[in-house]
């Protein structure tokens, strides 16, 4: 039995296409703690994707294991919850009733009221109370990701899943929204995966980031812990040493793996 929480355990990742076999991830080893707070970040196309829905249960690995508190995943479930870069709300559907679908479906043995009591309090938990039936065509971008965010929360999962969840939104509003997100966490505990291209994004909310390798066949390259105290207010992180050496190891990383990628690309065609 794992000791940790939630690990990926030799995974491999493969595709069937039309032009044959084609290998995404190669040697996934990734180990949580609960509560803990993990960003994937890599260039386009190296897997960060691929790993979270193996998470998700939405695929089975070719090769290895997920195991989630001792229990191999084997397909989704409400203990792993996601939250998307789109919000995926319902647009017919009034925010509270967004919310209200995906707890009714959970926890079918409360009552009515503590469903609608479940509802009302993680609207507040994300400051959309005064919302609750207005439809998501009423409400701005970051009001809407705040409901997935809720949404996604009232299922009480042990792991929750993001998937660029503010890659779509204005700074101004993706900073509120971090703040936010960094206070829910502290708060619930939940254990937290979630993948970003952003590296100020990354240091501010990780306890650890995963540096994906280029694919195909992308592996884990890196991992870098996060010793920042918390809570971690950003404006004084702005000035704070460990903050900005930090973020230019990420930096680093992604762009010497870029370049060293281009400079294959570069000899393969003169070749």
């Amino acid at each position: 039995m794992s000791k940790h929480y939630l690990e990926l355990s030799g995974v491999d990742m493969r595709f069937r296409t039309e032009k044959g076999e084609f290998e995404a991830l190669k040697n996934i080893n990734l180990k949580l703690q609960k509560g803990e707070f993990v960003s994937l970040i890599g260039h386009s196309g190296c897997g960060k994707s691929t790993v979270l829905n193996l998470v998700a249960g939405l695929y089975a690995p070719s090769t290895g294991g997920v195991i989630l508190e001792g229990r191999e995943v084997d397909g989704p479930g409400p203990e792993r919850a996601v939250v998307f870069q789109n919000h995926a709300l319902l647009p017919w559907l009034t925010v509270e009733q967004n919310i209200a679908l995906a707890v009714d479906n959970t926890f079918t043995r409360q009552s009515k009221a503590e469903r609608k009591e479940r509802v009302a309090h993680f609207l507040a938990l994300v400051h959309m109370n005064h919302a609750a039936h207005k439809l998501p065509g009423e409400i701005s971008g970051g009001m809407k990701q705040r409901v997935g965010i809720a949404r996604a929360l009232a299922v009480d999962p042990k792991v929750l899943l993001m998937d660029e969840p503010f890659g779509a939104l204005d700074a101004l509003t993706r900073a509120h929204l971090q703040d936010s997100l960094m206070e829910i966490q502290a708060e619930l505990g939940n254990t937290v995966i979630m993948i970003t291209h952003d590296v100020d994004e990354a240091v501010l909310l990780s306890d650890r980031i995963v540096m994906m390798t280029n694919g195909p066949s992308a592996t884990i390259g890196e991992i870098l812990d996060i010793p920042l105290d918390r809570p971690r207010n950003r404006v004084q992180l702005s000035d704070d040493a460990l903050y900005h050496k930090l973020r230019r190891r990420v930096l680093s990383f992604l762009y010497e793996g870029h370049n060293k990628v281009s400079q294959i690309t570069s000899k393969s065609k003169v070749a």
